[in-house]
């Protein structure tokens, strides 16, 4: 009899909030005609949720479920499409605590339920009314005289919560002069939705061409589902205003797939000072999905190695004798984004993986690097690494002050040796790049030299197959 009281009690709570409720108009996912998502690069996204159902006319409690549950209300907008000006709002909540035995519990904490327990060896069940102390880490009741915690039993509560629902919902009321069927769009802002760019490039076997493929990752984490929706994405650095309530509110590799020259699913135009990236079809974006959509596959780009020893420029003030052996030197890889090298478009800034096939004919992974935003007709340059097979050894061979006898007229001259080698079966250029203090002048080289900037020479230094190059040069340095 009593299991019988138990199930009256749950179906008495459930029915005391389709009460508290029964005034409200909703709208769910069944009404949705269309949705539409922007997605910006820090966390944010405007969403259009444009829904068709009747209202009464007069004064409506609206609730717009399946909404974001990281939406930001302030930003919240309802108008109706089809009869502007309709509609007014005069009041809006955002309920984004949704119901669990948690909530429930927590939401009782000073109230009394009842507790129900099952005897282990006959089955029958006693029912006793507890107050909710605390609902933090586990449950405290007090029962009669006592306290109890962590009760093999079930509880039972005489209501929900209106606050509490099963999706975040929107409540707002309203005033409608109209009484008929509307298309209604709600915008708004929302956490919870965010993107980047992965690129994929793969060598040809002579590293003078490459093919890419660019993904875009999208990531939703709002508690919300966007099916078939018009997806755009804006790549810059929007501006948003950090308040008093805190901020505004795992990398997926990339599928390889054969890239055809300038395919591109995404179109691109210039938004403000952004760019903006529309999908030329519809997409589902799900709850808690991260999923991946093509940006655009080029082949046959142009492609530039290059392998660079970069100095410093504290060694041109005293002397310091050696400065290392076995130097790393540094390769980098290079191509231009135009439309005569097949490319030509705004790119989004994200992470490069480089690949290259071996022997076998496996591709295989060579290195990583980031870019940022890169405007049309820009210059890409990626480090993949530290190059094997070619090393320096690098010394002063001479040092001396010529002239001064404070730091702002000191005159000091260096000497340096820089052994380039190589042990590939080809031969290589090396560049090697002197950052020089002051204001200086190279006095005399074995190697031609040009000045890349104020303050750097540059060489550039073949290393036959096999073999190494020396490189010697002095310098003076006025300060």
């Amino acid at each position: 009899m009593l299991r019988n009281t138990g199930f009256f009690l749950v179906c008495l709570s459930l029915s005391a909030a389709a009460l508290a409720q029964e005034n409200e108009q909703r709208t769910t996912l069944a009404d949705q005609k269309e949705v539409a998502v922007t997605i910006y690069n820090e966390n944010l996204a405007l969403v259009k949720d444009v829904r068709r159902f009747t209202m009464k006319r007069g004064a409506v409690n609206l609730a717009f479920r399946d909404v974001s549950a990281n939406m930001r209300p302030e930003t919240a907008l309802l108008r109706s499409i089809s009869s502007p000006g309709s509609l007014s709002v005069l009041e809006q909540n955002f309920n984004f605590e949704l119901l669990t035995p948690q909530k429930m519990l927590e939401k009782f904490v000073g109230q009394t339920v009842n507790v129900i327990r099952t005897n282990p060896a006959t089955g029958a069940e006693t029912s006793e009314v507890a107050e909710v102390l605390s609902a933090n880490d586990g449950v405290v009741l007090k029962i009669g005289n006592r306290i109890e915690t962590g009760l093999p039993a079930r509880i039972v509560y005489n209501s929900v919560p209106s606050n509490l629902r099963d999706r975040p919902t929107l409540m707002m009321a309203l005033d409608n002069t109209q009484n008929a069927t509307q298309d209604v769009e709600l915008s708004y802002l929302t956490g919870g939705l965010a993107w980047k760019a992965d690129y994929v490039l793969e060598l040809n076997p002579t590293e003078e061409k490459l093919d890419i493929s660019a993904w875009v990752t999208l990531t939703n984490t709002s508690g919300a589902s966007y099916k078939n929706a018009k997806l755009q994405l804006v790549a810059g650095d929007v501006n948003q205003v950090r308040n008093q309530f805190g901020a505004t509110t795992g990398a997926v590799m990339p599928m390889a797939a054969a890239p055809v020259a300038k395919v591109r699913e995404m179109a691109t135009e210039s938004l403000f000072e952004y760019h903006l990236y529309t999908l030329g079809r519809p997409t589902t974006i799900a709850e808690n999905q991260t999923k991946q959509v093509s940006l655009l596959g080029a082949t046959n780009v142009p492609a530039r190695k290059e392998y660079l020893l970069r100095g410093a420029d504290y060694y041109y003030q005293g002397a310091v004798g050696d400065l290392g052996q076995k130097l790393k030197v540094g390769t980098f890889l290079e191509f231009d984004n135009k439309e005569s090298s097949q490319l030509g478009m705004a790119l989004p800034k994200g992470i490069v993986r480089v690949y290259k096939k071996d022997s076998t004919g496996s591709a295989q992974f060579i290195g990583e690097d980031s870019i940022d935003h890169t405007p049309k007709n820009e210059k890409i340059r990626l480090k993949l690494g530290d190059a094997f097979d070619i090393t320096a050894d690098k010394k002063q061979t001479d040092f001396k002050k010529i002239a001064g006898n404070s730091k702002y007229n000191y005159v000091f001259e260096s000497a340096y040796e820089v052994v380039l080698k190589n042990a590939k079966k080809e031969a290589v250029t090396v560049t090697v790049q002197e950052p020089i203090p002051a204001d200086w002048q190279i006095q005399s080289t074995s190697h031609p030299y040009t000045k890349g900037s104020s303050n750097t020479a540059v060489w550039k230094v073949q290393v036959p197959a096999e073999g190494s190059t020396k490189l010697i040069y002095r310098a003076q340095i006025r300060y």
